[in-house]
């Protein structure tokens, strides 16, 4: 009989720095690094203002700074309010099912600072959540999307608990009670995706780790058996109903699933699914100077799973839009890019993107490719209104993907673009460099992750984000 959880447990309680692999760790210095970044952009966006109004300043001197003003809060809810942040752009990193580090990091940021936990010992945590995470999956054939579910606030719970476990250095069983009390915090729905709640998916994920770990710590119990009984997580949330658990080695510590697999960084804010079609719409754009009365029609051939992630059709707010092929395609072909700029309501609704949109027709296989929920690649092609048609070659690994990935240059002008109106520019180099030299961090308080002259009591500007609703299509 598989004993899944303990041996999840066993793994997390027993990792160490030293045997983890370079590449992993790359992976997981570039996922911190990019998930700062993100919860420094996001943070005065009106979702993780209003979670952040209902959360109290904590007067204790363990608890963690909101990112990037500093307002001391308890670990768990700097985990909420810094995972929304992280989140609310859509512009955090992509991994496995979902978005690994948003659920991880601001868990992780929140317990390391409270314990004062080496740069070693912060990615030690990562790693451990990501395997968590990735083993999970891959015993899964099916798909968590296809039942309703955000894999991001479902595994993703799981990974920060198992996260927060290691950083706490709680022995095997303990660590089997943390993830056996988070199987059940575990939750989050793709009909949500367009909407705020789709970045408190994020937040709750790390919160309810950090809580998971702490309740362990204390004694709390949970079954022992939670992740493969017959009533319990890989069950429960079983697309396929037959997730894979006979296995008589589940390859921990030998088979590095994030060596593998790694992460995604993202060139542009909006829904992973659309990135391959927009970098080949782009190059179709430049290459022969498109412009949007010269074209017909747009057609694109994704995948089922990411085409059931971008359920608008016809969006009406930048929220929205963030999960619309049909919005990914008129945004690059009219203003030339897919920014922050263009993810606004006064954009999404502008005449000549409503227009544009109506002209793409998008098309599905049921095919996936190995480590995402997404067809084996993108295609994209154009109908030019002289009858000629213009296709691009399909489009396998997005850039900034684990396979094709953004050069230092690229990762430090994201991360730049994100600070900008937020940190000094000194302070942003500073901690860019200190970040990327995460392994030599002997605390992470050391970090200047906290710009104190900003307001964190500024109220939200919801006019802009306002959820419009509209006739279905």
């Amino acid at each position: 009989m598989a004993q899944l959880t303990r041996d999840l447990a066993a793994f997390v309680s027993s990792l160490d720095f030293g045997q983890t692999p370079r590449r992993g760790r790359e992976a997981a210095i570039t996922g911190i690094l990019d998930c700062v970044g993100v919860i420094i952009a996001g943070w005065d966006e009106p979702a993780p203002r209003l979670v952040a109004a209902l959360v109290p300043e904590y007067r204790g001197d363990d608890g963690a700074p909101e990112i990037p003003s500093g307002r001391n809060l308890s670990t768990s809810e700097a985990a909420l309010v810094n995972g929304v942040a992280g989140h609310v752009l859509d512009y955090d990193d992509v991994g496995l099912d979902g978005h690994p580090s948003v659920a991880m990091v601001p868990a992780i940021l929140a317990e390391g600072w409270a314990l004062e936990a080496s740069g070693q010992e912060v990615i030690a945590a990562y790693i451990a959540g990501y395997e968590v995470w990735a083993l999970l999956k891959e015993l899964e054939p099916g798909q968590l999307h296809e039942l309703g579910f955000h894999p991001t606030a479902v595994s993703g719970t799981l990974a920060a608990a198992a996260a927060c476990a290691r950083l706490h250095r709680l022995d095997p069983e303990k660590t089997a009670h943390a993830l056996a009390i988070a199987a059940s915090m575990a939750a989050g729905l793709v009909a949500n995706f367009g909407t705020m709640t789709k970045s408190l998916h994020a937040g709750r994920a790390g919160q309810s780790g950090v809580l998971a770990a702490r309740l362990a710590k204390a004694g709390f119990t949970g079954a022992l058996d939670a992740l493969e009984h017959r009533t319990g997580f890989m069950r429960a949330h079983s697309p396929s109903r037959e997730p894979d658990l006979d296995r008589a080695d589940w390859q921990l510590g030998r088979d590095w699933r994030i060596e593998r697999e790694g992460i995604h960084v993202k060139r542009y804010p909006i829904c992973y699914a659309t990135h391959r079609a927009i970098d080949a719409m782009l190059a179709l754009v430049e290459e022969h100077n498109l412009t949007p009365d010269a074209v017909a029609e747009i057609h694109v051939r994704t995948g089922r799973t990411q085409r059931l992630m971008l359920r608008n059709h016809a969006p009406r707010t930048g929220l929205e839009a963030k999960f619309s092929m049909e919005f990914a395609m008129a945004s690059s072909l009219v203003a030339r890019q897919v920014g922050l700029q263009q993810l606004t309501d006064a954009f999404v609704q502008r005449n000549d993107v409503v227009a544009t949109m109506r002209k793409v027709y998008v098309t599905t296989t049921d095919e996936t490719m190995p480590g995402l929920p997404f067809a084996p690649d993108d295609q994209v092609s154009v109908r030019l209104v002289s009858g000629e048609t213009l296709s691009y070659a399909p489009v396998v690994h997005a850039k900034g993907s684990w396979q094709n990935p953004l050069s230092a240059a690229e990762l430090r002008e994201k991360f730049g673009d994100c600070c900008r109106e937020r940190l000094p520019e000194k302070q942003t180099e500073q901690l860019f460099e200190s970040l990327s030299k995460l392994e030599s961090c002997a605390s992470l308080r050391s970090l200047p992750l906290v710009n104190k002259t900003l307001d964190a009591g500024a109220e939200p500007a919801l006019a802009d984000w306002r959820i419009v609703q509209k006739a279905p299509v």
